[in-house]
């Protein structure tokens, strides 16, 4: 492919990809458009029926009912259940929340740690609607779907059975927010019958477009206490899981915990505790009763030994489902925990003053005949990454490896996918003869579960690494999207700030693009203009405007490439083996979270 018909199609891709599947302008779920739709109800007269999930037993699928059942179902909107329903009724909380018939608790779970964290909450649930001014019997929420944000559209008929709701049931008679988020949800994957069982690492990722990592506790990391501190801290998204696996259903334990059970993290602090400091996690149950009956719990004698001060703000005797107990306990008893947030800001521990996270992401696929996977890994994509700072010391790489569902249904095909990591001498392709050499000295993570999505952090020395990711036999096909975020010293955030403040000039608040390589120059950088003209692409808005935000996270970037000056492009390039996706990997390596 000549150079300029490249630059071109790297051009085009780029833009198609900073213009849709964004938070700003999310992709129409099956062309739905919200605003169009309702407004076509508005001018007839007539409430929303929504015939791609329509009110039938089609959308509550084939399995998670018998026969019977299902001929017994009912459809309701709201205002058939209540004279004054609302969507939301005094703010949104995880105690509006009380599970229903299907065992979606990971869903739930995922949920109720939403409602904690407003900055993801406010993106899921859009403020446009409501059942009192132009209500049409229509809703919508979005959520994060391999790569890009999604909006669903939904009519409000819910599904009944024996006068009870089937799924999730507000605790306030009149709120409507948890039903119909949830049945949104299970338009996007399919069915309710696919919300029921699942893993709440999937569900969080969804609700925030974050990255989540686990960790077993079986084995805990030593620093465990403090990673689930720091989480609380950088206000992330925290989950857990009982053992018991799918099978056991809801088996309640005498101490009070259920097998098999999801449940969210909603807090962890230390607390005095006799002569010395005890470390506690908060845990909520979806179903909204059913609490721990050991120590630290409701009531129990560790409280009366705790200074009145912090037992007033910590301890209530209530049966709401959320509990507190030691972090030893909480160890002991649950099967894992999963944090999600942006960026991996819980692994700075709680002080993010001198780092941030860049984001490289890339969507391709494994194909029969081309990327082999198994022990033909040697076909599979590679991806590259630049580990430069040596001064630290905790971890600093994530990958995180995202396998599409085929035809978004979730156990429609058993593919186990994982990913090999390879320090290397520099960017370029590596076939058959170099990964031989390796054998066991590799970092190697997943291949083991099913799960959609594998994920693990890692502290690398400095120095150039290969990422391939594959499947666990050859020959299997999937598409996947690979994220891989590195943590770097923030040294020039201040100075580009200045510079920005120097060339805008105005007071707009904002650099006209054309004004960027005056901007370079300022910085003493040394940038390809083909380079530098992609990059402005990629932070400007649909004005061609960058604000300084972006305007420093644009600098950031350029001033890490700029070492690497034009043959950069190249040498990222080469690491793609499909000529038609070198545009994708490319403009992908330069998105980032400040």
């Amino acid at each position: 492919m000549p150079a300029s018909d490249l630059y071109q199609k790297l051009e085009q891709s780029w833009q198609t990809k900073g213009r849709t599947g964004s938070l700003q302008s999310p992709q129409k779920f099956n062309n739905q458009d919200f605003t169009h739709l309702r407004d076509y109800c508005l001018s007839r007269g007539l409430l929303f029926e929504d015939d791609t999930f329509p009110a039938h037993v089609s959308s509550i699928g084939p399995n998670l009912l018998s026969e019977d059942k299902l001929s017994r179902l009912q459809w309701k909107r709201p205002m058939m259940i209540e004279r004054n329903p609302h969507l939301i009724v005094d703010g949104v909380s995880r105690f509006d929340i009380i599970q229903g018939e299907i065992g979606d608790c990971w869903v739930l779970a995922a949920l109720g740690s939403l409602t904690l964290q407003r900055q993801f909450l406010e993106n899921v649930l859009p403020k446009d609607q409501g059942f009192k001014e132009n209500y049409a019997g229509i809703f919508h929420f979005r959520f994060w779907h391999f790569g890009d944000w999604v909006d669903v559209v939904i009519d409000d008929r819910l599904p009944f059975l024996n006068g009870r709701y089937l799924s999730v049931q507000p605790r306030s008679r009149n709120e409507f927010w948890p039903s119909l988020l949830e049945k949104a949800y299970a338009k996007l994957r399919g069915s309710y019958q696919n919300l029921h069982w699942g893993y709440i690492s999937d569900a969080l990722v969804d609700l925030t477009g974050g990255v989540q990592v686990q960790f077993l506790l079986q084995k805990p990391p030593s620093d465990l206490q403090e990673i689930i501190k720091a989480a609380a801290k950088s206000q992330c998204l925290m989950g857990c899981t009982m053992p018991g696996g799918q099978s056991i259903g809801k088996m309640e334990l005498k101490n009070g915990l259920v097998k098999g059970h999801a449940y969210t993290v909603t807090g962890a602090t230390e607390i005095p505790y006799k002569n010395g400091w005890e470390d506690i996690i908060r845990v909520w149950n979806p179903w909204g009763h059913g609490e721990w009956r050991g120590p630290w719990s409701d009531g129990s004698p560790q409280w009366d030994r705790v200074p009145a001060e912090y037992k007033k703000d910590l301890c209530e005797d209530k049966d709401d489902g959320e509990f507190w107990m030691s972090g030893h306990a909480f160890a002991e008893q649950f099967f894992s925990l999963c944090i999600c947030n942006n960026t991996p800001s819980f692994l700075d521990f709680g002080d993010q003053r001198g780092t941030r996270w860049s984001l490289a992401m890339y969507v391709n696929q494994w194909a029969r005949g081309l990327t082999a996977g198994g022990s033909a890994f040697s076909r599979n994509p590679q991806y590259f990454v630049q580990v430069e700072e040596p001064d630290l010391k905790n971890y600093n790489v994530v990958v995180s490896l995202i396998r599409k569902p085929v035809n978004n249904m979730p156990d429609a095909q058993i593919l186990f996918t994982g990913f090999l990591i390879f320090r290397v001498s520099s960017i370029r392709w590596y076939g058959v003869a170099f990964f031989s050499q390796y054998k066991y000295k590799v970092l190697k993570y997943g291949f083991n579960v099913s799960t959609r999505d594998v994920t693990n952090y890692f502290y690398l020395s400095p120095g150039t690494y290969v990422v391939v990711p594959t499947t666990s036999e050859e020959g299997q096909e999937a598409e996947f999207l690979l994220r891989i975020f590195l943590r770097q010293a923030e040294l020039f955030q201040n100075g580009f700030q200045d510079i920005f403040r120097r060339v805008e000039g105005t007071g707009s608040g904002f650099l006209d693009i054309s004004d960027l390589k005056n901007a370079v120059q300022r910085a003493g950088l040394a940038v390809n203009g083909q380079l530098l003209h992609l990059t402005a692409l990629r932070y400007s808005d649909s004005s061609m405007r960058i604000c300084l935000p972006d305007f420093v996270c644009c600098m950031i970037r350029l001033e890490t490439m700029a070492s690497k000056s034009c043959s950069w492009l190249a040498r990222v390039l080469w690491g793609s083996q499909n000529m038609e996706n070198m545009g994708l990997h490319c403009i992908n390596h330069i998105s980032q979270y400040p």
